[in-house]
């Protein structure tokens, strides 16, 4: 888990990279940049507040043969070893984008390197380089007063409320290829970024196998569970699933499927969906893991828990205790009206 909000803006490089398909220069600046009091919150919220605003998908640096042969990973070693030469370093980070920025569709922009510290990750202390790009220019006025007028002026400039590209490589997990953190708002070059320019894989922790078994669930649900059962069954077996994992610090394959899944033979069912699924949430063998508290926080917020009806009602069920609506609402079939029915019980209705 991160936190961002301390964190401290030590040492800021600037650079311009080009796109080479069409003779696009590099531009490297000989000294890092000197940020005044006006700038440094504005450019910090800009630089860390997509990365607050999304889910924490850690990568880590990887390469074919050994990750010491990844050229951002070995200058992102030199540089923790060594803070004072960031910027000397960020010349050789932005000289390895420029030789990824070949392809038409590669847009020119503004790299900032950044050296942070007081950050914030798994509630301990570490430092962290951040690299940013800036690439779409958008038009802006400005106004002057001349004379007895005043003139309307426009400008291009980047919108301060929307980064293209980042990535951030805390001080963490060295061993393995540091952890990572990246962001890119424009999806059309996504391997420019994070394959050719970084060269990270996903980190497979305990947030990445908690998220992407909850994910197989919830299609398990859809796929198999709705047309075995009904709706209600759909959102209980989610409802269940997340309960489990709510309630335990260790996932065990055998005492989940026997804690949410109540028709037996939907066991086999499961088992031959994962068969068939896994590789896609790259779960094949997973049968046991640490449970992610984060990735079960974001997973309530994301997964539907409405049963809608064609008679403009819904009944919301709770991922917190699911064991209610099993005691308190029943599924059943009107003869007279030919309709089917939910009888919910109650003692009172809360007032707020």
């Amino acid at each position: 888990m991160i936190n961002l909000y301390n964190a401290h803006i030590d040492s800021l490089s600037i650079h311009r990279v080009g796109n080479k398909s069409r003779n696009e220069n590099i531009f490297l600046s000989a000294q890092p940049f000197h940020l005044n009091d006006e700038i440094t919150p504005l450019i910090k919220e800009y630089f860390l507040k997509p990365f607050r605003d999304k889910e924490e998908n850690y990568f880590q640096f990887t390469n074919e043969v050994d990750v010491e042969f990844n050229p951002l990973y070995d200058i992102a070693c030199k540089i923790f070893d060594a803070p004072q030469t960031i910027h000397e370093q960020s010349k050789k980070i932005t000289t390895l984008l420029f030789e990824q920025s070949a392809h038409p569709h590669i847009k020119s922009g503004e790299v900032y390197v950044v050296f942070f510290d007081n950050m914030m990750l798994d509630n301990e202390k570490t430092t962290a380089i951040g690299i940013f790009k800036s690439e779409l220019k958008h038009d802006f006025l400005q106004f002057q007063e001349k004379e007895s007028i005043l003139e309307m002026i426009i400008q291009q400039g980047i919108n301060l409320n929307k980064l293209d590209k980042g990535a951030i490589i805390f001080n963490k997990n060295r061993e393995e290829g540091f952890k990572i953190l990246s962001v890119d708002s424009n999806k059309y070059d996504t391997k420019y970024w994070l394959e050719n320019f970084l060269g990270v894989d996903v980190l497979a922790d305990e947030n990445f196998h908690t998220k992407k078994y909850l994910k197989f669930c919830q299609n398990f649900a859809k796929d198999v569970v709705l047309p075995a059962e009904d709706k209600k069954e759909e959102v209980m077996f989610m409802n269940r699933s997340v309960d489990y994992f709510a309630k335990n610090d260790e996932f065990e394959e055998t005492a989940f499927l026997n804690s949410v899944i109540d028709n037996p033979a939907l066991v086999p069912e499961f088992q031959n969906y994962k068969t068939e699924k896994a590789p896609k949430y790259k779960i094949e063998d997973l049968t046991s893991f640490p449970i992610s508290n984060t990735a079960v926080t974001a997973a309530r917020k994301s997964i539907k828990n409405t049963i809608n009806l064609d008679t403009n009602i819904q009944i919301k069920m709770d991922f917190i205790n699911p064991e209610s609506a099993e005691k308190f609402v029943e599924k059943g079939w009107d003869e007279e009206r030919q309709m089917y029915y939910y009888l919910v019980y109650f003692n009172k209705e809360n007032k707020s």
